[in-house]
Order: C-alpha cells, then structure tokens, then sequence
C-alpha cells in the first residue's frame, strides 16, 4: 500500500512539474509576442519669431517616457540647423562627394554669420535640475542627473536660441520663389531610442527618424504672416487668414505679432512655413478630412491655375492611398509651396510650385504618399530608405497613373531604366547601405527610390499583384505606428500569399546580385532554360507554337514552397543551385519568350527571346 501511495505521489509531483514547466513555457511563449515596445514624448513649445533678423526663440518642455526594458543614463537630441555652417559634416560631404546635390554643392562653405543657421541651447533641467549637456555638430549630448528608470516619465525644460538659415536643403528663409521662411528640423529634438538602442546620425543629407508624440506649439511671428503646417489651429477666430469660422465673429487682438497655437496628435514631426502673400484655400472632402493649400498671390497666372486645379486631385489621392493602403487617421492635410523641391512632413508636405500642372501634381502624389509610409509606418529612412523612398514611388506612380488616366502601361517602367544603368556602370550598392554613406548620390537616388519600388513591382511578379495589393494593406494594418524593419514587410508579404520570401528579402536588399536567365535551346520539343546571374528567381514563360497557338508557363523557384495564382500551365520547380531546367511541351515550338511582364528585373534581355529556325 504504501508502495502505491509513494508510486501516486511521485506520478503527481511529475505530472505537476510537467505542467509548471509547460505554464512557463506558454508565459514565456506569450511574452515574446508582447514585447515590442516604443519610446513616447510630448512637446509643449512656446517660440518668438523675429521676421526681421530671421531669429527666434524658444521653450520647449519635453515630457519623455522611457517604454524601454532599459535604464537610460544619457539622451540625445538633434539639432538640425546647426549641419547649414562652414565646415559641418553636412558641407564638407557635399565638397567631397563626387556628385554633390545641385542644390547644396559650395553653398554652406560660403555663407555668412548672418545667413548661416544654428540652435544654440541655453539651459536645460531635468525635473527641475540643471543638467549637464555639449553640442556636438548637429547633436546634444545630454548627461542626465539621474537615470530614467523603465517605465518612468521626465520632464525636460529647455531654452533656446535659433537662427533660420538662407534656404538650402528643406528648411531655409527667402527660397527661390520668394517663400519666407520654409521651417523644418527647427526645434531641438529628441533622437529615437529603440531595441536597436540610440540613433544619432549627424545631419548630412538624408531623412530622418524620430519619436512619436503629441505637440502644443505657440508660434508669435509678425501679423501679416501667414501659416500653414502640422497640426490643428486652436485659436482660428484670433486669426483670420482663411482658418476662421465664417458664421462666428473674429477677435484678432490689435497687435504687432499674432501667436498662432497648433496641436499635433500622435506625430512624430512638426513642420510650419509663414509667408505674408500666401493665398489659403481649404478643400473639405466628404470623409471630413480638410485639404489645405497654401501657395504665392504673385505666381504666373498659368502657375495659379494650376494650384488651383491641383485641389480636387489632391482629394483623388488622398481617397486612393485610404484605399489602397489604409485609412488616414488625421483630419487635415497641408500642401504648402516653400522648401526646394518635395519634401514630406506630419499632416503637411512642402513643394516648389512653380511647375506644370503636371509635375505639381507628381510631386504632390509622392509626398502624400509619404504620409503612409514615412509618417504613419515610419520606417527608419536613416537605415531603409527604400522601404519608404521606393514604396512612396511604387504607390505614388500607380495613384497616377490611375488618376490621370495614362493607359495600362507599367508605372513602374522607369526604375528598371535607372537600375540598369547602376549595374551597366558598376556603381550600384546594396540597398543595406546608410543612406549618408553610398559612394555617390546617384547611386543613393536611384536604389532608394528605384530599386526600392522595384522591390515590390518584382514582387507582383514573384507571389501576384493581387497578393501584394493584400499584403500591402495587410502591413499596414499590422505596423501603423511600429516603426517596422524590412523583415516585417517580408513577414506581411508571406502571410497573405502563403510563398516564402526570406531568399527574396536577402537577394534584392542585402547583395547586388543580379538577375539574367536565358533560354540555352530548343531542340524539337524539348526546352532548356539557364541561370547567368547570381539571384534566383521563378520563371514565367510564353510558348508560340508552330500551329500559332500559345502557352504560358510557371516555374516556381523551389526556395518559394509554393506558387503565385496564374492561369499558366505550373511545372516541377527550380532548385537554385540548379544551372539549367529542361521540360517537355507537347507541340513543335515556334519561339520562346521570359517575362513578357518585364516586371523581373533581367540584366539582359538578348537572351529572353529563342526564335526557332
């Protein structure tokens, strides 16, 4: 008896700690799927413009949480302003690079002490405590009193001074085309931290990549400025200028400055541009979204026609990136002529406007089209410039196409020209590469933008355009506001389409192999393909008979353990590793074509083409 007792006991205590173990395990389990996690600041800025000698003041107080599992001793804030000076990083590259940007090359070398551009901080305290801080090019150093434990909140003040630069890259005063003041990268901001740790890369030439937040602005600047930007006016009824409610009276104080008051939700920039001759007009769509242009009275007649027929389009693109990607969560979107060329920001984008209709209409798709992936995504563009440069491009170029009615032709022709040209002159690098440090612009340019789109144009080819449409929405849903990696997109990709893209990701982003198959023969019936370049890819086939019917084929990259829908005949897949793949039709050929799509990105077409003699 007591032998069975010992026997049920140790069977219990087993069975217990069997289950203990599994219990931790699933917790375990549960917790990897939980722990992503982000830092969140909010800003309250008070800021005094001096229009006159383009200065102005500042206090911010930060509010800043640390979500991370780490204890922070030390935080990082960038100030952009200070890269537009005589011997920054920023001007130095642009000396030395091969082909510097036609709007930076020799200019910041040359400027003066008044046309140079800084943000000087006098004093920052942490809950109230002085703290010790250096300016380092364009990035604060901070040495906190006290660490910020995990999952504690701080509050930091901070006064500064500043100075708006001559306009040179995005931001600037008295642009080209008359523009005041184009203010972007004005403020001194907090860097990001996240599982990566810090990310301080000085102000070169790129993008950015920052903290969500929310922002309490108050801008005081002359009266007869007129603002646009980032965020919602509080105060429309002391200001006027078109932000009014018309059914309510104005209260505009009688003085030489106005303070316009702006609040930003979940954002993670904020831009404004003030102009004493700017028209405003606002489109209200349907969906309660408010469209707001900002643009010159003095432009050519022909310039503000076209800003005026810029306005119903912008709604067509604002209701085909809500459809094709996912809902935009704001109420209002700025389109503002200033900066020096396109540039996007929270809410608000700054364009040139002096342009065909056109091309205003071009640079205004892009850009909002950035809103998607580079505000609400936000990817760290510092790091993948492509995941939001060329999915920009590939959304942009199809809402155009579509919009404007431009036919049934590829949008996304022109990236394979310019990709081509990177190969055929041996200066493409890997789309790895930071975004400061390719060799050349061109090369930086045409990746980012070109071969960044083509990542997912090629990827219609691979897995079906209906499936990268669905996967496309699908990372939308999953990532908005997660700052995602390029494994994410991959990971959206194959859930919707059930394919495995992990040789893909790693091919097109992380070598610079490339693609080149040919058709090696054709002897009777019998048709053997060739692997030239080094990046595998499945292969899509258009048979002519000598009858003069047709057959398409699909032959699956074995890598893939699947194939993309088609209404082709599907054949035995293709191990990489494989040279050569021969299979059998059942008629006399009378030629063979690869990718009649051009959607795969063929290093040489000589070889896609066997017509039998």
């Amino acid at each position: 008896m007591k032998k069975n007792l010992l026997l049920v006991f140790t069977i219990a205590l087993i069975t217990s700690c069997s289950q203990t173990k599994e219990a931790t395990y699933q917790q375990k389990k549960d917790a990897k799927f939980t722990t992503y996690w982000q830092q969140h600041i909010d800003y309250t800025m008070d800021i005094d413009v001096d229009v006159e000698k383009h200065q102005y003041k500042g206090i911010q107080k930060a509010i800043y949480t640390n979500n991370s599992p780490d204890e922070l001793t030390k935080v990082y804030y960038h100030l952009y302003f200070n890269a537009f000076q005589p011997g920054s990083q920023m001007d130095v590259r642009s000396l030395n690079i091969k082909d510097p940007d036609r709007r930076v090359r020799d200019r910041i070398s040359k400027l003066n002490a008044d046309e140079i551009g800084y943000i000087k901080v006098n004093s920052l305290t942490q809950n109230g405590a002085a703290v010790s801080f250096e300016t380092v090019g364009t990035i604060l150093e901070v040495t906190l009193n006290k660490p910020i434990a995990s999952g504690e909140s701080v509050t930091l003040d901070m006064v500064f001074d500043a100075q708006v630069p001559v306009q040179i890259r995005r931001s600037g005063r008295n642009s080209k085309e008359g523009v005041a003041l184009s203010m972007a990268q004005w403020y001194p901001k907090m860097a990001e931290y996240d599982f990566e740790g810090w990310h301080t890369p000085p102000y070169i030439a790129r993008e950015f990549h920052a903290v969500w937040g929310d922002f309490d602005v108050k801008i005081s600047i002359d009266k007869k400025y007129i603002l646009g930007g980032t965020g919602y006016l509080q105060n429309p009824q002391e200001i006027g200028y078109g932000y009014e409610d018309k059914s309510k009276p104005l209260n505009v104080p009688n003085t030489d400055k106005l303070t316009w008051h702006f609040k930003a939700p979940n954002v993670h920039d904020f831009m404004w541009a003030a102009d004493p001759d700017y028209n405003h007009d606002i489109l209200k769509m349907a969906n309660g979204i408010d469209l707001h242009f900002l643009y010159k009275k003095n432009l050519e007649a022909k310039y503000l026609s076209n800003w005026k027929d810029l306005q119903s389009k912008t709604a067509d693109l604002m209701t085909y990136f809500s459809k094709h990607i996912g809902a935009y969560p704001y109420k209002q979107y700025s389109v503002i002529q200033g900066g020096d060329g396109g540039m996007e920001y929270a809410m608000s984008t700054l364009i040139t406007g002096e342009r065909s209709f056109g091309s205003l209409f071009g640079v205004t798709a892009h850009e909002m089209a950035h809103t998607w992936f580079q505000f609400i995504l936000a990817t760290n563009e510092s790091k993948y410039p492509w995941m939001d440069e060329g999915f920009t491009s590939y959304i942009s170029n199809k809402a155009s196409y579509e919009i404007l009615d431009r036919g049934d032709n590829n949008p996304n022709a022109g990236p394979y020209r310019g990709y081509n040209y990177l190969v055929k002159n041996n200066i493409e690098e890997p789309l790895t590469t930071h975004a400061d440090r390719y060799n050349t612009n061109a090369a930086y340019g045409t990746a980012s933008y070109g071969k960044g789109s083509m990542f997912l144009s090629q990827l219609e080819y691979i897995i079906g355009a209906e499936n990268v449409a669905n996967g496309l929405k699908k990372y939308f849903a999953d990532f908005s506001f997660k700052h995602p990696t390029p494994n994410d997109v991959k990971r959206s990709m194959e859930k919707v389409s059930g394919i495995h893209l992990d040789w893909y990701l790693n091919e097109w982003t992380q070598t610079i192999h490339t693609i080149d198959y040919g058709i090696k023969s054709v002897n009777g019936k019998n048709i053997t393909l060739e692997r030239i370049g080094q990046m595998p890819m499945p292969m899509d086939l258009e048979v002519v008979y000598t009858d003069g019917s047709k057959e398409h084929f699909n032959i699956p990259l074995r890598m893939m353990r699947g194939n993309k829908p088609t209404t082709a005949t599907v054949l035995k897949d293709w191990g990489w590793a494989m040279p050569t793949y021969s299979f059998n039709v059942s008629k006399a050929v009378k030629s063979v074509t690869i990718d009649k799509s051009k959607l795969m990105a063929d290093v040489n077409d000589d070889n896609n083409v066997f017509e039998v003699e």
